[in-house]
C-alpha cells in the first residue's frame, strides 16, 4: 500500500473516532495538567465528532476535499486545550495536503511536520511532556522513516510506536503527571487516535 486516497483517508478518521470513544473516561481519568478537571477526552472527543459531522457533508472524496473537512470539523467543533490543539494539529496536516491527489509517506510526514508546528504555535506556553510533544515526536519519526518505508500501512505503524513510545515518557518530563502516576491525558489521546486510525 503505497498511498492514501480521500476515501481511505475519511475512514481512517470515522474508525479512529469509533475506537476513541471506547477511551474517553480513561482518558479523562488521566487529566492532571494543565488543571485536573477530568475533561481531555471528552473535549477530543468532540473534536472528533465534529470532524465526522462535516465529512458527512460533503459530497466529493478528493483528499483535498476530505482534508478541508477534516481541518474545518476540527476548527468548529474544538473543545478545551486538547480540543484547540487537536484542531491546529489537523490545520496543519490540511495545509499540506491541499494540493495532493493521493497522500504518500513522504506527504505524511511533510504533514505531520507541519502539524506540529502548527500545534506548538496555537499556545502561548508550550510545555513539554503534553500532547504537543507526542505530535512533535511523532513528526520527527515520520521524517526519518518515510524514505525507508514508503509502504503507507508499516509508515502508520511506526507512527503508532512513536506515540506510544512518547506517551510513556511524559511523566519523565512533567514532574505533575510524574507525581500522579500517569502519563498526559492529550499525548495518550492521540495515540489512540493513531492506534485507531491503524
Amino acid at each position: 500500500m503505497k498511498h492514501i486516497d480521500g476515501e481511505t483517508l475519511s475512514r481512517i478518521i470515522s474508525e479512529a473516532k469509533i475506537v476513541f470513544e471506547t477511551k474517553v473516561e480513561h482518558i479523562n481519568s488521566l487529566n492532571v495538567f494543565p488543571v485536573p478537571d477530568g475533561d481531555t477526552g471528552t473535549n477530543m472527543f468532540l473534536t472528533l465528532k465534529s470532524i465526522e459531522e462535516e465529512l458527512e457533508s460533503i459530497t466529493d472524496s478528493s483528499v483535498r476535499t476530505v482534508s478541508a473537512a477534516i481541518s474545518k470539523g476540527a476548527l468548529m467543533g474544538a473543545r478545551g486545550n486538547s480540543g484547540v490543539i487537536l484542531a491546529q494539529f489537523f490545520q496543519g496536516i490540511a495545509h499540506i495536503l491541499d494540493n495532493k491527489l493521493v497522500i504518500t509517506a513522504k506527504d505524511l510526514a511533510e504533514s505531520l511536520n507541519e502539524a506540529s508546528i502548527s500545534a506548538y504555535k496555537s499556545v502561548g506556553n508550550p510545555t513539554e511532556g503534553t500532547m504537543l510533544t507526542v505530535i512533535r515526536d511523532i513528526a520527527s519519526t515520520a521524517n526519518n522513516s518515510h524514505e525507508n518505508t514508503p509502504d503507507i500501512l508499516a509508515f502508520w505503524q511506526l507512527l503508532c510506536q512513536a506515540a506510544n513510545k512518547s506517551v510513556i515518557d511524559t511523566p519523565s518530563l512533567l514532574p505533575v503527571l510524574r507525581e500522579a502516576g500517569v502519563v498526559d491525558a492529550g499525548g495518550f489521546g492521540l495515540a489512540v487516535l493513531f492506534e485507531g486510525g491503524l
